[in-house]
Order: structure tokens, then C-alpha cells, then sequence
């Protein structure tokens, strides 16, 4: 897996941040033109597009596959209708906390947040940048796992307006959390190269002890306490609330999907990577200075 190349925008796509400039900045081309660039500087790159997009497509055919046919998790709940809800929400966690984690260390390495912290650009440009490119990159990967789930396993689709809000705020607070807490990652890697083998096996420990693969009270207590804490639980669990029937509520810790709770956590650990944001980003390497 390789980012490097899809995080390394050119000399000329900065030179475009500059050109439509003025002395007396204007925000919305300047940000519409960052917006352009990490969007194309994503999509033109194969290796990032099939990780951060195809890859979670393929765990959910191969773990639909493999354990498809296994006994319900719950009442009238088979694996592969519990597997679906999870998937998605890692999907999210891919091209929010993932992506980013990875992809910003890259281009800090590379030089390219120094250069552009150098012209005119407000700062803010930049971060809307990543921002639009995960909510598009969330859209798709959510709708593919969708299309999938309905082709293959016969997933049915919300059936009422509320579950569609809770799908709808699930998807914004997740991303919204994800995508700082991602931010505020970035600067931990020592290294761009050296991001990838950090954040990955993360990630993948996430999805493990998140009640992602495996039905989450089938985890040891103690994994079940470790992965409370994080986003991606309460994640799965909201989206849970979303694609399954009540009986699904038996396979939940709390024998609820605790809707209340998942938007808190939530909530929390959005205002916590905000805060980690603010205190932690760095423009620079630290051997810059």
C-alpha cells in the first residue's frame, strides 16, 4: 500500500492555490481550487483509490462468504445481516481517520503543507479540503457497501424516516469525529513512510475489538471495556439500529442500541479531536523546526 503519490500534489497545483490570489485574498476560489486538487490528487492515484474504496468491499465479501451461513447472532439476525451495519461504519473510519492519518504525515514529509503554509492560502483552505474529499469518499464507500449488501445478501434499506435521520446522523457525527481525531493523528507518525505501519494495524484493531467481524459481546469483557472507548463501537452499534430489527437489540452489551449514548460518545470524541487539532498539527517536521 502506498500513498505517497496520491498525497504529493504538484508544484503547479499550488501554483493554481496561488494564481487565483489576489493581494487582497478571495476565499472561495482559493478554496475551490484546494478542494480541486484533493480531489484529483486522490482519485488519479489506483493504490489509494482500491485501498481506501475497494478494500473494505472485499472484507465484506469475504467474511460474507466465509461465515455467511453461520448460526444467527440474534433472533431472525443472520451473520451477514449483523457483518453489513459494521462494514459500513469501518468504511467510514477508512476514509476519514485512515486516510487522513496516513495521507497528511506524507505531505508533510514531502514538503507540500511547508509550501503551502508559504502562500497566500488561508489555512482553513487547506483543511476543507480534506474535509469535502472524506465526506465524498464516505458517500461512495457507503454506497458501495450498500449496493453489495442489497445485490449479494439481500440487506433490506431503512424502512421508516427516523432510521433514515439516524443513518443520516450516524454517517456526519462518525465522519465529523473520525476525520479530526485522523487530523490530530497525523502528528504522531516520525515520518511520512512511517505512517502507514502505524496506522494500519490500528485501524485493523479497531474493527477487530469494535464489534465489526465478530459480534461484539462475543469479545472478552476486557476487549469489550477497550473497544467502548473508541469511535468505530458506537459506530457500528448506531448503524446496527439502522438495518437491523429490534431482536437484534439481544446481541448488544446493554441489550439496547443505546442511541442516546452513541451520539454522546460521539459528540465527545468529535469535540476531543477538535481540541487534539488545534494543539497538535504541525505544518512542519520536527527537524524543521
Amino acid at each position: 500500500m502506498s500513498n505517497a503519490n496520491a498525497a504529493m500534489s504538484s508544484d503547479a497545483e499550488i501554483a493554481t492555490v496561488t494564481r487565483v490570489q489576489p493581494a487582497k485574498v478571495s476565499y472561495g476560489p482559493v478554496a475551490v481550487a484546494r478542494v480541486r486538487a484533493e480531489i484529483y490528487s486522490f482519485f488519479r492515484e489506483k493504490s489509494s483509490l482500491v485501498f481506501t474504496l475497494i478494500f473494505p468491499v472485499f472484507l465484506l465479501i469475504i467474511f460474507g462468504a466465509l461465515f455467511g451461513n453461520s448460526s444467527d447472532v440474534a433472533p431472525g439476525v443472520g451473520y451477514i445481516n449483523y457483518l453489513v451495519p459494521g462494514m459500513i461504519a469501518a468504511g467510514l473510519m477508512t476514509t476519514s481517520f485512515q486516510n487522513l492519518a496516513i495521507t497528511i504525515p506524507i505531505e508533510r514529509d514531502s514538503g507540500l503543507l511547508k509550501r503551502l503554509r508559504g502562500t497566500p492560502m488561508p489555512k482553513s483552505a487547506y483543511f476543507l479540503g480534506k474535509v469535502i474529499l472524506v465526506l465524498i469518499l464516505s458517500l461512495i464507500s457507503t454506497i458501495l457497501m450498500l449496493v453489495v449488501a442489497l445485490i449479494f445478501y439481500d440487506v433490506s434499506l431503512p424502512a421508516t424516516v427516523t432510521k433514515w435521520l439516524v443513518f443520516l446522523a450516524v454517517l456526519l457525527l462518525g465522519v465529523a469525529a473520525c476525520t479530526l481525531v485522523g487530523i490530530a493523528f497525523s502528528s504522531i507518525p516520525k515520518t511520512g513512510r512511517g505512517a502507514p505501519a502505524m496506522v494500519t494495524p490500528i485501524a485493523l484493531l479497531l474493527q477487530f475489538i469494535s464489534g465489526v467481524f465478530l459480534p461484539f459481546t462475543q469479545l472478552p469483557d476486557w476487549l469489550q471495556t477497550i473497544g467502548a472507548l473508541f469511535p468505530l463501537k458506537w459506530m457500528a452499534q448506531g448503524l446496527r439500529y439502522v438495518f437491523l430489527p429490534d431482536a437484534a437489540k439481544a446481541a448488544e452489551a446493554a441489550h439496547s442500541f443505546e442511541l442516546d449514548r452513541v451520539f454522546l460518545l460521539l459528540g465527545a470524541w468529535a469535540v476531543v479531536g477538535l481540541v487534539l487539532c488545534v494543539l497538535t498539527f504541525r505544518w512542519r517536521t520536527k527537524t524543521d523546526g
